[in-house]
């Protein structure tokens, strides 16, 4: 198999090519001959199933794995960051600290000068990281950091490493990848483990900043604000998509429709060709041996099937009585931290709900509350008795040596019934979710990632439940898959409740939203995501700055200063540095006998313009201190 994404155009910038690479583990061959080139200014998505070797063609562009054969050239010093699925990180350091841990000479010039203040006795080391840092203006360039580290949810710079949780991990390796400012940025799945608001924000940034792209991600929003161009990995060929997501979506259809009709006249000419090769002669001619291979090239033309899976379904789950969940009151902190306040829900046959808030508001929570994980602190929750919960959580399936894919899912059940007598048994539920019959007895160890979430989706599903929930089902999933569920939800006729970053997932699915707002507080908004969205940027906001987002500029638990403030504290104690330097160079200056009046006076206007200013910065400093200590 061959194949070729070409992105060239004589007046690009090349920065990276790839020539023939391939791939296999053992007999699986995950790819062959695999050609394509990126260029500048590029923002290029590379989209395909789980399992075709979306990640490893990644790790191989990253130093991280080998191709068996083809080549690799990047641009000579062109500067390049990559973010992993499972980035390593050193656990020793802290969060700052692993900020500073890269080659990016500004980085350089912003940690010196901060070792530089805890020695101020060394005036000249001092004087030469401040000027430093007035060369490569750091100043602003140390805004900036300290910014995506408080966008991502990274607050505590002072934070180990090794006691964040991995969302944190994943979302401070994708901070560091940012701030290293690269010519070429190569993300895997980069709004996993991002809040909604997270998202917004990254596509923002990625809106205004001049970066080069090239990323797996299956957030179809997040694709279509931030992609201009979309690679598609489909059937043993690669197609090339010079547009947003939803024209890759209309090219796609197009490209699909005319290969049906392509194959169907493959289908025709097939069966006249198979009549004259059964009546051939004997003796064949060189005319008769080209029409034959000719012969076999049509007959694979027009077997070629799409594998493409649509959900129709009449579920036929277990009856859901008149009583399904009641909250009543229902409140639940953890130490001083409230994420539950009073809350008051009964839920209705058939409803399809979708939960939003930023990391750590208590979604997660909500869920274990209801289905019993959990006890409320105060309140009480209801579940009627004919409730049957599916649960689909973060924490993914358990993996048992040696079992086969099949056999995982016959763990929960042999079918799902549906109306009029029917049912789709276990092997026709893995079909629909794109795992074919062979891959059905595959070990599980050697599936993807995202092919793992697809099996425990299965095991979810299989179990028939009439009360659906789903954390965060989207992450690893690919766009083929995702249309799959979204559709099986459709067709699912019980309660459905789900939390989910995946903006078009949700709206798809969802009929109204839990809003996690924070301390507790959780609004019943009456529509899907976008109408949320819509509502909310209609409502005039704060001109102040947002009081978490002052709390990110805090010196210490105890500051009172903004970030403004706080760099401006910092820059009067190295001015008050330099001043007084520069004053006992001048006063050093008064010991020369051979000074004429004039030049006296010229020094003694300059030894009181230094004094003045000290005093001015002075009075500055001291103001700021005592709101530091307030």
């Amino acid at each position: 198999m061959v194949f070729y994404a070409l992105f060239a155009q004589k007046n690009d910038l090349n920065y990276l090519t790839v020539e023939n690479i391939s791939k296999s583990y053992g007999e699986l061959t995950l790819f062959e001959n695999v050609s394509f080139s990126i260029h500048k200014d590029q923002k290029i998505a590379f989209v395909a199933k789980n399992g075709s070797g979306k990640t490893t063609i990644l790790n191989i562009l990253s130093g991280k794995d080998q191709a068996d054969s083809g080549k690799i050239t990047y641009r000579k010093g062109l500067k390049t960051s990559f973010l992993a699925q499972d980035p390593e990180l050193n656990g020793n350091l802290t969060v700052e600290e692993s900020v500073f841990d890269s080659d990016n000479a500004i980085l350089n010039v912003i940690n010196t000068y901060h070792k530089a203040l805890k020695t101020p006795e060394d005036e000249e080391a001092y004087q030469k990281a401040f000027e430093a840092m007035e060369r490569f203006n750091a100043w602003d360039f140390e805004t900036l950091y300290r910014q995506i580290l408080f966008k991502l949810g990274l607050e505590d710079l002072k934070q180990k490493v090794s006691q964040l949780s991995g969302g944190q991990k994943k979302r401070l390796a994708l901070a560091n990848a940012l701030i290293n400012k690269p010519d070429l940025l190569i993300l895997d799945e980069p709004t996993n483990h991002l809040d909604l608001e997270m998202i917004e924000w990254l596509e923002t940034f990625f809106a205004k900043e001049n970066i080069t792209l090239f990323m797996i991600t299956h957030d179809r929003y997040f694709l279509e604000r931030v992609c201009n161009e979309i690679i598609e990995l489909d059937q043993g060929e690669i197609f090339n998509y010079k547009g947003s997501y939803s024209y890759y979506l209309e090219k796609k259809e197009a490209r699909i429709e005319q290969e049906a009709v392509e194959t169907n006249k493959s289908k025709q000419l097939y069966k006249k060709e198979l009549d004259w090769m059964r009546r051939q002669p004997k003796a064949r001619t060189t005319k008769s041996k080209s029409r034959i291979d000719d012969f076999f090239e049509i007959k694979e033309r027009a077997h070629k099937r799409r594998e493409d899976h649509l959900v129709q379904l009449e579920i036929n789950m277990e009856r859901l009585g008149s009583k399904i969940i009641e909250l009543h009151n229902v409140s639940k902190s953890f130490g001083s931290k409230v994420l539950i306040n009073k809350f008051d829900y009964t839920f209705q046959k058939g409803e399809r709900i979708g939960i939003i808030g930023k990391n750590g508001t208590g979604k997660s929570t909500f869920l274990n509350l209801i289905t019993n994980t959990l006890k409320p602190d105060s309140g009480k929750i209801i579940l009627g008795e004919t409730i049957k919960f599916g649960y689909y959580t973060q924490s993914g399936i358990a993996i048992k040596p040696n079992q086969k894919v099949i056999e995982v899912v016959r763990e929960f059940g042999d079918y799902i019934p549906l109306k009029k007598g029917r049912q789709i048994s276990a092997q026709q539920l893995l079909e629909r979710f794109l795992f074919d019959r062979k891959k059905q007895y595959d070990f599980v160890e050697k599936l993807s990632g995202g092919e793992r979430k697809r099996l425990y989706l299965c095991t979810v599903l299989i179990q028939n439940p009439n009360f659906l929930i789903l954390d965060e089902p989207t992450n690893d999933l690919d766009i083929v898959t995702l249309n799959v569920l979204e559709n099986f939800l459709l067709d699912f006729p019980g309660c459905l409740l789900v939390v989910t970053h995946d903006r078009y997932f949700m709206d798809k699915i969802v009929d109204h939203l839990f809003v996690f707002r924070g301390q507790g507080v959780i609004d019943d908004f009456p529509g899907n995501y976008s109408d949320f969205r819509t509502y909310e940027d209609s409502i005039p906001k704060e001109s102040t700055e947002n009081k978490s987002e002052k709390k990110q500029w805090k010196k210490d638990s105890n500051s009172q200063l903004s970030y403004n403030e706080q760099k401006e504290l910092k820059n009067i104690e190295s001015k008050l540095k330099t001043l007084e330097f520069d004053k006992k160079e001048l006063e050093a200056k008064f010991n020369d006998e051979t000074l004429s009046p004039e030049k006296i006076n010229e020094l003694s206007a300059e030894l009181q313009q230094i004094i003045e200013t000290i005093e001015e910065k002075e009075l500055r400093w001291l103001e700021l201190l005592e709101k530091l200590e307030n």
